[in-house]
């Protein structure tokens, strides 16, 4: 029933989201996330669904929202790690790059990693267009997987995130390769980390990097200027945004890993905050992913020289 439910739960959260799309008054503030960041109208609207559908499908199930934080009754045994809206604000704005993220894991002894995800699911809210994952059994999509064999920073199509990142030091960071791909290859700001790494299994893209946690723990004074632009918050991906894609892709066959070239599997799954948040960098070939990695590490070593 697992894999089925996480569908059967994204699916229902994609549908009462649906009419909202696009909406001016689903901008509306509705307070902060337990992750920090903003709460709109639409973002409420779906969490409200989320807890209607596990008090009707699952009540003996654990779930962890961007919300919501943890919600556990004391016999639960595996969590359902959702993102009902991964990408709010191209939710709001009426366009195709926001999605509902739902991962399953077992809950064990409460500290579950990202290697225990079972399952993950992503919806496209606009389309419908879903794509699920299962631990060794590959992805099921309605198109099928197209990985890209491109392994050159010059035709390379990619996205990153800006959303709450200070964006000169992103872009330092970042520069060479946007400079290297701007006229053979394209680069997209999407504004959704499970929109963006579903298009390396369609094929549209080769690659994602968001490296924003990497430059916090690594450049002396970025915490600082990323609490600025965050509101007085650290707004880099949390488990809840990537749990669901990761093992989609990985399961396709891409390669994800941390800012610094390392599996994502020790990551512990329930939490937000910069002590749970989780860079990454995504490709579709090793040879490729081996090329974005030395990329960044050259464009950080560039960002330490120039704030020294």
């Amino acid at each position: 029933m697992g894999p089925d439910l996480v569908l059967e739960l994204a699916r229902r959260l994609r549908e009462r989201v649906l009419p909202e799309l696009g909406s001016h008054a689903g901008r509306a503030l509705a307070g902060a996330a337990a992750g920090g960041d903003l709460t709109f109208a639409v973002d409420a609207i779906a969490e409200e669904e989320l807890e209607s559908f596990i008090a009707d499908r699952a009540p003996g199930l654990a779930f962890y929202s961007e919300d919501r934080g943890l919600v556990a009754p004391g016999e639960a045994t595996a969590v359902l790690v959702v993102d009902p809206i991964d990408g709010t604000r191209p939710a709001m704005a009426g366009l195709e790059s926001a999605c509902v993220a739902v991962a399953l894991a077992p809950l064990g002894d409460g500290e579950p990693t990202m290697a225990d995800v079972q399952a993950g699911c992503v919806v496209e809210i606009k389309s419908g267009a879903w794509f699920l994952g299962v631990r060794g059994q590959g992805v099921r999509c309605a198109g099928g997987v197209a990985l890209s064999p491109n392994a050159d920073l010059r035709r390379m199509f990619w996205a990153y995130g800006f959303r709450g990142r200070p964006v000169r030091p992103t872009v330092e960071v970042l520069g060479d390769m946007i400079d290297a791909s701007s006229v053979g290859g394209g680069t997209f700001e999407l504004g959704s980390q499970a929109f963006a790494m579903t298009r390396l299994i369609t094929g549209q893209l080769d690659a994602v990097v968001e490296v924003g946690s990497r430059l916090v723990d690594e450049v002396p004074g970025l915490r600082e200027e990323f609490q600025r632009v965050g509101g007085g918050e650290i707004l880099n991906n949390s488990p809840y945004d990537l749990a669901a894609p990761w093992l989609c892709l990985i399961e396709a066959g891409g390669v994800v890993s941390d800012g610094w070239g390392r599996p994502l599997d020790r990551h512990r799954l329930l939490g937000s905050g910069h002590d749970y948040q989780i860079s990454s960098i995504s490709a579709a070939t090793p040879a490729l992913h081996a090329l974005l990695l030395r990329e960044v590490d050259a464009g950080v070593r560039r960002l330490l020289a120039l704030r020294r």
